[in-house]
C-alpha cells in the first residue's frame, strides 16, 4: 500500500508543479483566454488518460498474463517437480519478506520467466515448461529468485509510476504546444470550438516524438532493474547459481514467446544494435553476468 501511496503521490505532485509552473509563465491565463477551459482541464485530462491508464493496465496485469500466456496457477502441486517449484518460490517470499506469489507454469519452448502483480503480497510468478525441462533445479532456483527480487523491489509498481508520470507529461506538452502553434497560425483568433488543423497535426506528431523519449526512459529503468534482480537471484541462490542461469539463457538466443504486452517482464529479453539499443527492456546477457562477476562494477 506504501507503493500505490507513492505512486498516486509523486503523480500529485507532479501534476501541483505543472499547475504552479504554467500560472508563473502565465500559460494557464492564455490558454483560458484562448477557450481551452484553463490549464487545469487540460491537466486532468492529462493525468486521467496518462496516469489512469497506466494504472489500470497495473491493475490487470496478473489477470492479462494469465490469459495471454495461458498459464497453469498450481493450486494443488499434481507431481514432485511442481511441489519442489512452489516450495522454492515460498521459500524466497519468505526470505524477502513478502506474501506469497502464485505460482504458474505456462507452455512455451524456450527457457523464460516473469513476476507481476499489482503488490508485494498479491503477486504471480510464472515459469516456462521450456525452462523446467532445459534447466536444472539449482539454475531454476537463482531464476525464480530472479522474479522474487523483482516483486520485492516493486518494480511493477515503479515502472508504472515512471510510465504514468511520462505519459502524463506526453499528453500535456504536445497539448500546449499544440494550442501555442495553432494560436500562432490562427493569427491569435479565439478557438472555443476546438483547435485548428494545426493544432491535431502537432499534437499526433509531438505525442509520437515525445513518446519516443518517454519510452527511451523506460526502458533504461528496465534494464537497470535487471540488474537489481540479478543480484536479488545471487542473494537468494549464489552467485555461482544466478551466473549458471543467466549463461544457460544464451541458448535462448533472444526468442521469446511471451506477448509484447508482458515481454518486459520476462528474464531475459530481445537483443538489438544501434539505435535499437535505447529501446531495449533487458541488458545483454553477457553485460549482466559480467556485473555478477564484479559487483564492484555493477550499474
Amino acid at each position: 500500500m506504501r507503493r500505490i501511496a507513492l505512486f498516486i503521490g509523486t503523480n500529485l505532485a507532479v501534476l501541483l508543479l505543472l499547475s504552479i509552473v504554467c500560472h508563473l509563465f502565465g500559460i494557464d491565463q492564455m490558454a483560458a483566454s484562448r477557450g481551452y477551459g484553463g490549464m487545469t482541464g487540460l491537466l486532468v485530462f492529462a493525468a486521467v488518460f496518462g496516469m489512469g491508464g497506466a494504472f489500470i493496465s497495473l491493475a490487470i496485469s496478473k489477470w492479462m498474463a494469465k490469459m495471454s500466456t495461458g498459464a497453469r496457477v498450481i493450486t494443488q502441486p499434481q507431481n514432485d517437480t511442481e511441489r519442489w517449484l512452489v516450495d522454492t518460490v515460498r521459500r524466497h517470499a519468505q526470505n524477502a519478506g513478502i506474501g506469497m506469489p502464485e505460482v504458474a507454469i505456462y507452455d512455451a519452448p524456450e527457457m523464460n520467466a516473469f513476476a507481476t502483480g499489482m503488490t508485494k503480497n498479491s503477486s504471480l510468478v510464472a515459469v516456462s515448461s521450456g525452462l523446467l525441462q532445459q534447466m536444472d533445479r539449482e539454475q531454476i532456483t537463482a531464476v525464480l529468485g530472479h522474479e522474487i527480487g523483482h516483486v520485492a523491489n516493486g518494480d511493477m509498481v515503479t515502472l508504472t509510476l515512471i510510465q504514468g508520470v511520462l505519459n502524463t507529461l506526453v499528453i500535456l506538452a504536445a497539448r500546449i504546444i499544440g494550442r501555442l502553434v495553432d494560436s500562432w497560425m490562427s493569427g491569435g483568433r479565439d478557438s472555443r470550438d476546438g483547435g485548428g488543423i494545426g493544432y491535431f497535426v502537432v499534437v499526433m506528431v509531438l505525442q509520437l516524438v515525445f513518446g519516443l523519449f518517454a519510452s527511451m526512459i523506460v526502458a533504461a529503468f528496465s534494464r537497470w532493474r535487471e540488474f537489481r534482480a540479478d543480484a536479488a537471484g545471487a542473494k537468494f541462490a549464489g552467485t555461482g547459481a544466478m551466473i549458471s542461469a543467466l549463461q544457460r539463457l544464451q541458448a535462448n538466443h533472444g526468442e521469446s514467446t511471451l506477448p509484447k504486452t508482458i515481454a518486459a517482464f520476462g528474464i531475459a529479453g530481445p537483443l538489438a544494435d544501434g539505435f535499437r539499443r535505447l529501446f531495449m527492456s533487458h541488458p545483454p546477457l553477457d553485460e549482466r553476468i559480467a556485473a555478477l562477476q564484479n559487483p564492484s562494477a555493477q550499474h
